[in-house]
C-alpha cells in the first residue's frame, strides 16, 4: 500500500483548483517556457502570475531555472502522478463498495 503525504496532496489539489494554474500546467505539458510566455495568454498582473507560479512550485508541480534575466519553467510530473495514483486507489475502493452494495440489493430485494 502506498503511503500518501496528506499535506502534499492538499498542496497539489489546491494548486490545480485555479484555472490559471491549470492553464500554466497545460502549456508546460508541451515543453519548457519562460514566465513571460506562460503569462501572455492571461489577463492578470505580473504579481498575480508570480503568485500562481509560487503556488505551483510549492506544490512540486513546477520548477524553474534562471538563465540571465529569464526564468525558464518546466512541469514536474511526479506530484501529478502521485495525485493520480491516490485518485485511482480511491476510485477502486468506491467501485468495490458500490459493487458490493449492488450485489446485496439484488440478493435482498
Amino acid at each position: 500500500m502506498v503511503n500518501y503525504n496528506q499535506h502534499q496532496l492538499d498542496l497539489v489539489f489546491g494548486a490545480l483548483a485555479h484555472p490559471i494554474r491549470r492553464g500554466i500546467l497545460a502549456r508546460l505539458s508541451t515543453g519548457e517556457a519562460t514566465i513571460a510566455e506562460l503569462a501572455r495568454p492571461f489577463k492578470v498582473s505580473a504579481p498575480a502570475i508570480t503568485r500562481h507560479m509560487r503556488i505551483l512550485e510549492e506544490a512540486g508541480l513546477l520548477s524553474r531555472t534562471r538563465q540571465g534575466r529569464e526564468h525558464h519553467c518546466r512541469m514536474e510530473q511526479q506530484r501529478l502522478q502521485e495525485a493520480g495514483a491516490w485518485m485511482e486507489r480511491n476510485r477502486k475502493f468506491w467501485n468495490e463498495r458500490l459493487d458490493a452494495l449492488e450485489r446485496y440489493l439484488k440478493e435482498n430485494p
